[in-house]
């Protein structure tokens, strides 16, 4: 009977690295194929997550770029007025406008 034990427990020490590399392989199989947690599917979420972080920046620095103009044009005159000649094309009564456009 110890015999057949022995036996059995020289098996088991034997061939227990099987089973270990049966288990990793299919824990990478599950991580690299599945469509729930694949490594590819991570990868295309990071590159969307960046590209988005990306564009919430430009959105900020845009924001930011506008409320200095809004405050340059409620505090100063002079700010005012060149933007009403540029943009809106306004005049004083006394001076003559030209507007040139590129074609």
């Amino acid at each position: 009977m110890s015999g057949k034990i022995k036996k059995m427990n020289f098996w088991v020490r034997r061939r227990s690295h099987i089973a270990l590399i049966l288990i990793l392989g299919l824990v990478v199989l599950l991580l690299f194929f599945n469509e729930d947690t694949s490594y590819k599917l991570n990868m295309e979420y990071q590159a969307q997550i960046n590209e988005l972080q990306k564009e919430i920046k430009e959105c900020e620095d845009s924001a930011a770029y506008y409320r200095a103009r809004r405050q340059a044009l409620v505090t100063g005159t002079e700010d005012l007025e060149h933007i009403a000649r540029e943009e809106y094309h306004m005049q004083k009564n006394s001076e003559d406008v030209y507007i040139l456009k590129k074609n």
